[in-house]
């Protein structure tokens, strides 16, 4: 397998105003992010809601993105459980319905130590014959998984070749991994860092699914050597970058995006996700409107 490089949008879940499944979209939406350059594709992340999804309306989106993308990028499957077996099961079951790599977080209901945590990506790693990416994301699990102790999985675990970074400060712990012989970083959160942790060795970015098109030319340009280019880009995304980081208010303001841009449908969230209120949607909108009309001007 071609390692993973580049640009991978955590594919957002599109539902109906009821909050059904809304598979028109889902197709649309995935058309669109290959369009918008992608070079892969993240699945049921915390920005797809994979939390509020039921295990056959996952294997549903997985199997009609499956076929819609045909193997012209790789899927990233996330598959972590709160239980070592539960997260063997699901990895396999990934793997088996068509995932190329798996994002797994830690177990987070009961947190353990090192060992504890070598023995849950060694199990997955014996399950599966595909790459697994370990979520470092400690904002979200509360689980510190040190740069050594990355290092060490992907020295004793074969599978275990990429690390999802979220944990602040992002840069410097990109340094920390890489120096201490650790696995291929990704970053993700949004890709607040993004510049700074490719400047440290990351080879890939995790954002939302929104702004697709100005992280890919962000990525270009670092790629291409063009650094006062690729911060421009940067700067002129930064407004709704910082918007979507505001706590609970990511994943609507995302899908406001993409409704906007008529890509999606709806932008309904499922519950314990909540709607951007009418004041934020206002500031949204205004944000949105500012960032489009500067990449216009410079179009």
């Amino acid at each position: 397998m071609t390692p993973l490089a580049g640009i991978f949008p955590i594919l957002a879940t599109t539902f109906d105003d009821d909050g059904r499944l809304d598979l028109a979209s889902q197709q649309r939406l995935v058309e669109y992010l290959m369009a918008q350059g992608a070079h892969g594709l993240g699945l049921f992340g915390n920005a797809s809601e994979g939390y509020a999804l039921l295990d056959d309306e996952r294997r549903e989106i997985l199997k009609m993105t499956r076929r819609v993308v045909n193997g012209r990028i790789p899927l990233v499957v996330s598959s972590g459980a709160n239980g070592t077996d539960a997260a063997v099961r699901a990895s396999r079951q990934a793997e088996d319905e068509g995932a190329d790599a798996l994002m797994v977080l830690p177990p987070f209901f009961l947190k353990t130590d090192a060992e504890g945590l070598l023995h849950y990506y060694g199990a997955i790693g014996q399950a599966v014959r595909i790459p697994i990416m370990v979520q470092d994301a400690p904002l979200m699990t509360q689980v510190a998984m040190p740069a050594g102790l990355l290092a060490r999985m992907a020295r004793e675990i074969e599978r275990v070749r990429y690390a999802k970074v979220e944990a602040p400060p992002t840069a410097p712990k990109v340094s920390a991994v890489l120096d201490a012989g650790g696995p291929v970083v990704f970053g993700g959160l949004n890709g607040q860092f993004m510049i700074e942790e490719i400047e440290r060795g990351a080879r890939g970015m995790m954002p939302g699914s929104d702004m697709t098109a100005l992280y890919v030319e962000i990525w270009d340009r670092l790629e291409g050597g063009d650094k006062e280019g690729a911060w421009r880009v940067f700067t002129r995304a930064l407004p709704l970058i910082r918007f979507e980081l505001q706590p609970g208010m990511g994943v609507s303001a995302m899908k406001h995006n993409l409704k906007a841009a008529g890509v999606i449908k709806s932008a309904a969230v499922r519950h314990p996700a909540v709607s951007l209120d009418s004041r934020s949607l206002r500031e949204l909108e205004f944000l949105r409107e500012r960032v489009m009309a500067e990449t216009a001007a410079r179009a």
